[in-house]
């Protein structure tokens, strides 16, 4: 008998379908404390949980026969994956459940902030009847700015159609080949839609690149008129910057489902007519919630009996499954492809991975993969892994040309990566050293070793005296201890790059200090 734990409120049409399987049984405890769930976990062979349940060590330390845990919704913060990858346990989630309903949502907002619903309707119940103070605006004909076009993005963008709506789009990965034959105009200049919308929603994730993504500077290149709604992620909007923006009439109105910390420790915007506020309701459907609960019990049941694995959130490990020189270079292309996402800006055009040497007669295909994820991470809320890469890479119209070579050239084995985005073609070429140390032996044909670990600093620069001295000193005027460095040089076109392992991510100042120095043309930071 298969035995799911449920401790969460689920749609009864979940749990009803666990027990309609053959040699299945829910069981549904909620509310319970982390002692009793760790004290009866490892009698069940699944667990379902939505936001409530914290899934942490102490619950995962005798996990008994658990195989997999499903989460009813999108965000696995309440679960600890490292742990449960550890003990061998699957975590999925349900993030296709929520699509229409997060849109709806965002669609509701605009037109709410369009008519003045809710300052109407309290100003009738308060026995006021001011239909001049409230005249409205229509979305017809009017331009939406949609940051962001994966799933609910796109969503956002066909209900928008359907008002004759005009449609900018930007998305900071890629956007989807269809984006554009369904009329969306797509740009990869971000004030762009900044200056021309009328409308601008939020749908990406919220990340060290994102926080604050929009504050004083990008309000001042708005329209007066526009309105914004973020049904993504708090904090994407600086929240100081938005309330001065409505409180000065910078811009027509916001509306906000989701904040900075939850619930909003500060609830100033209540003071404001122009801002219309929900409880991060996104996903608050009875429709939503019946069509995660049943999804999260299929994908759960699936996985237990043995078969398909659907939104696994930590694939099986695969140490000791594959050659050791395959592991090795998987983990080398994930730290490329970390890399090439922060030194290649622009929206991805084309991949083309190639394999030299030794590396180039094995099964290649985790080593792609693990560049795929390093590449794709930072653009997606969830964890990346060798099970949902290539969905999501897909799902964005992302495509890899990939050729081998076994002929060896200048190291025993090699891997190269080649990003082509809307600003710039990078390459970057890494090896593994006697089966252990991973290496980046070239920057855009620069030959140059580094070693691709911790905070890096990477400069593109004019070659000339001085460079190395300057960065240096610099670095520890701020207190930030160099460990190894790496110099690539082009004589004939003076020009250089220098690649540099920090002991620590250097903060805005130091990187503002870095980039006004005179030699300095492009300064990336990432972590690795």
């Amino acid at each position: 008998m298969i035995k799911v734990l449920i401790t969460d409120k689920l749609a009864q049409e979940g749990i009803d379908l666990i027990n309609a399987a053959e040699g299945a049984e829910a069981v549904v405890k909620t509310g319970i404390s982390e002692d009793e769930l760790a004290s009866i976990i490892g009698d069940y062979d699944g667990l379902i949980i939505r936001s409530a349940t914290k899934v942490t060590p102490k619950v995962l330390e005798n996990p008994g026969k658990l195989k997999g845990i499903a989460r009813a919704g999108v965000g696995v913060d309440n679960i600890n994956i490292p742990e449960a990858t550890r003990k061998g346990i699957l975590v999925m989630n349900t993030p296709g459940g929520n699509t229409l309903s997060a849109a709806e949502h965002t669609v509701a907002l605009m037109l709410a902030m369009s008519r003045s619903v809710v300052p109407a309707c309290n100003s009738l119940k308060s026995g006021a009847w001011d239909r001049k103070k409230y005249m409205g605006n229509q979305l017809n004909n009017k331009v939406l700015g949609v940051i962001g076009l994966g799933r609910i993005g796109m969503a956002v963008v066909k209900m928008a159609l359907g008002f004759n709506m005009k449609v900018l789009g930007y998305d900071p990965l890629a956007a989807p080949k269809d984006a554009e034959k369904m009329g969306v105009e797509v740009t990869e200049d971000l004030e762009k839609i900044y200056r021309e919308s009328d409308y601008i929603t939020l749908h990406i994730p919220r990340n060290e690149k994102t926080v604050d993504m929009i504050g004083a500077e990008q309000f001042a290149m708005m329209k007066s008129t526009v309105r914004l709604v973020n049904c993504a992620r708090g904090g994407i909007i600086n929240e100081d910057a938005l309330y001065d923006a409505l409180a000065e009439n910078q811009i027509a109105a916001a509306a906000l489902d989701v904040f900075t910390s939850e619930p909003p420790e500060n609830i100033r915007f209540a003071n404001l007519d122009n801002c219309l506020v929900t409880p991060h309701l996104g996903a608050s459907t009875q429709e939503a919630q019946i069509e995660v609960a049943v999804e999260a019990a299929e994908i759960l049941l699936d996985a237990i009996k043995g078969g398909p694995v659907q939104n696994a959130l930590n694939a099986p490990s695969t140490a000791g499954a594959m050659p050791v020189l395959v592991e090795r270079y998987a983990e080398l292309a994930r730290r490329v492809g970390s890399l090439l996402s922060t030194i290649a800006p622009g929206n991805v055009k084309g991949i083309n991975l190639s394999y030299r040497g030794s590396i180039a007669d094995m099964d290649v295909e985790p080593v792609t993969l693990g560049f795929m994820m390093g590449l794709l991470q930072q653009h997606f809320d969830m964890p990346l892994n060798m099970v949902n890469t290539p969905v999501l890479a897909k799902e964005r119209g992302i495509s890899i040309d990939e050729t081998k070579n076994s002929e060896a050239k200048d190291v025993a084995s090699s891997f190269s990566a080649e990003v082509v985005t809307t600003n710039v073609t990078r390459r970057v070429t890494g090896s593994v050293f006697g089966n252990t140390l991973l290496r980046i032996i070239e920057i855009d044909g620069f030959n140059i070793e580094m070693t691709p670990q911790g905070a890096v600093l990477v400069i593109f620069n004019d070659d000339k005296p001085g460079v190395i001295g300057s960065v240096g000193t610099l670095c520890g005027q701020h207190g930030i201890n160099i460990g190894t460095m790496g110099v690539g040089q082009k004589l004939e076109e003076s020009k250089a790059v220098l690649a540099v392992s920090l002991d620590k991510e250097p903060d805005s100042t130091t990187v503002e200090a870095l980039t006004k120095l005179d030699f300095v043309n492009e300064i990336y930071v990432c972590t690795l």
